[in-house]
């Protein structure tokens, strides 16, 4: 085919990590409150397989490493710098609209889970005003 290199294996590379990324933040936010309960997990699975365009077999396997990662996570950082290298202003803020959907996933929304959504903003440099109108688009969409 391409040989041993393919051209695009680093595009796919960095795709992935993209995902992990955002599965591992998105697991974060689901566990702030520690509670996950399988009403926040089945949204998990649904926003990334729609979000990524997964089969459902590849959106839990992306959560199931993402859990792993997110069981040895010191600091959100690692992940925020990923995204915030690789993404777009818009591509940020699609991340903070898939956060405050985790967020809002079991009808409430924790003040953990509000603290590190909003941590993952400024980390994404996304507005706060912009971060705070797509905390009100989740919460309007969850009722």
């Amino acid at each position: 085919m391409f040989g041993t290199a393919e051209p695009d294996a680093g595009v796919r590379d960095r795709e992935a990590a993209l995902q992990l990324a955002t599965a591992v933040l998105m697991i974060e936010v689901a566990r702030a409150d520690y509670e996950f309960s399988e009403s926040e997990f089945d949204r998990l699975l649904q926003l990334i397989e729609n979000h990524f365009e997964l089969t459902p077999e590849q959106a839990a396997e992306l959560v199931n490493m993402a859990s792993d990662e997110a069981d040895q996570l010191i600091s959100v950082r690692d992940f925020t710098k990923i995204l915030h290298k690789h993404l777009t202003v818009d591509d940020k803020a699609r991340i903070v609209s898939l956060l405050w959907k985790i967020a809002y996933a079991d009808g409430r929304l924790d003040k953990y889970e509000d603290a590190l959504v909003n941590k993952i903003s400024d980390l994404l440099y996304v507005s706060r005003g912009r971060a705070m109108r797509l905390k009100y688009d989740a919460q309007q969409h969850d009722n």
